[in-house]
């Protein structure tokens, strides 16, 4: 772990995808808030499920994945994978609830951390980039649950016509 870079970090929030929500001055607020910058080997998790979520992670390099393992075959299941600018962790650390899911490492990649203690105070002190992040984090959720729709509406479709006329 190392401190980043103040400048290098927003420039990398700027140029993800919460930066269109946040704007330069957001990003500029949230780079002084990274408390560190973790780097990960190929296969290590940055968390597991159940794991409690006192911060969240934005990936810098590499690839990441979320994963669901097994306990009694010790297999891992890859269900999607992260990459640079992607927000980790930010459901959880909202909620409080526990981790849901693991994040593993495909590869040599890295993350920002941004911990509780350093984003809470944001709340009172810079209101309007706290509610610009959550409207990124919902506008997020909100596209993946259209996504998942419309896949199960087309799977439903698929099935009532015996899987003729898909594609």
């Amino acid at each position: 772990m190392n401190i980043p870079n103040e400048e290098n970090v927003a420039r990398l929030i700027l140029e993800a995808p919460i930066g269109q929500y946040i704007g330069e001055s957001g990003a500029d607020i949230l780079s002084q808030q990274a408390a560190t910058e973790i780097s990960l080997d190929d296969g290590q998790f940055l968390y597991r499920t159940g794991d409690a979520a006192n911060s969240f992670y934005i990936v810098t390099s590499g690839r990441l994945a979320f994963c669901r393992e097994n306990k009694s075959t010790g297999k891992t299941s890859l269900l999607h994978t992260l990459h640079q600018g992607d927000l980790i962790g930010e459901l959880s650390f909202i909620d409080g609830e526990p981790r849901s899911i693991s994040v593993q490492a495909l590869g040599a990649a890295t993350v920002l951390c941004f911990n509780r203690e350093d984003i809470d105070p944001l709340i009172t002190t810079h209101p309007k980039l706290v509610f610009d992040f959550m409207r990124a984090v919902v506008k997020r959720v909100h596209h993946t649950v259209t996504a998942i729709g419309q896949q199960q509406a087309e799977l439903a479709d698929y099935i009532a016509t015996g899987g003729k006329g898909r594609f």
